[in-house]
């Protein structure tokens, strides 16, 4: 089992069939700390993306090319820019290829995180997205079969935001709130989570 286009394709048609309910979810989060968009953000990316999902090509560097470019037309927001930039690194590692050992989803996401770390300015240890990525990238490192990194991935999601809920947001307009965010979870981490969710007995089928 490979990471294909295909596969890219069949994750899309997950997400955006469940986003809907989770977008209103994560609106309310970021309301509180931010400005209250990280789920129109989704909403509005993944139904583009949905648009163009059948016509993605089969060199796997290059749909997720497609899909950054996708993301980028409907959103300005910070989460849309860095999604945006996760899939540009991911897709630079991926070019040239119709497919995507399993084994290399590590090094695929350390490209997107490390992207994402000097686009945003963000460090790990500042309660947001990275440090869920960082977890799930420790976590999959040697895994070769989907349904299992999925697992572990989602795994690892919930205990980063137990681990970091009673710290505060040191980044971004959340830091304005530090002793406010204390207590909360920062919205950007339980978006990684929920797309996961979304994925679940997707991923292993495609």
């Amino acid at each position: 089992m490979t990471l294909t286009s295909n596969t890219l394709k069949h994750g899309i048609e997950k997400i955006a069939a469940r986003i809907g309910p989770i977008g209103d979810e994560l609106n309310d989060l970021d309301g509180r700390l931010g400005d209250g968009d990280l789920g129109v953000t989704l909403v509005n990316g993944f139904g583009n993306l949905s648009g163009i999902k059948d016509d993605l090509p089969q060199d796997v560097g290059m749909a997720l090319f497609a899909m950054a470019k996708s993301v980028t037309a409907v959103s300005g927001s910070s989460f849309g820019t860095l999604l945006a930039t996760a899939l540009m690194a991911a897709g630079k590692m991926a070019k040239g290829t119709e497919s995507q050992d399993w084994g290399q989803t590590a090094a695929l996401l350390q490209a997107a995180q490390d992207a994402m770390i000097a686009r945003g300015g963000a460090n790990l240890g500042d309660k947001t997205m990275l440090d869920v990525m960082d977890a799930i990238i420790t976590v999959v490192q040697g895994m070769q079969a989907s349904e299992e990194m999925l697992q572990a991935a989602k795994a690892a999601a919930i205990q980063t935001l137990e681990t970091f809920r009673n710290k505060p947001n040191k980044i971004g307009r959340a830091r304005v709130y530090a002793e406010k965010s204390i207590g909360m979870d920062d919205p950007g981490m339980v978006a990684i989570l929920r797309l996961l969710e979304c994925l679940d007995d997707g991923v292993a089928s495609a």
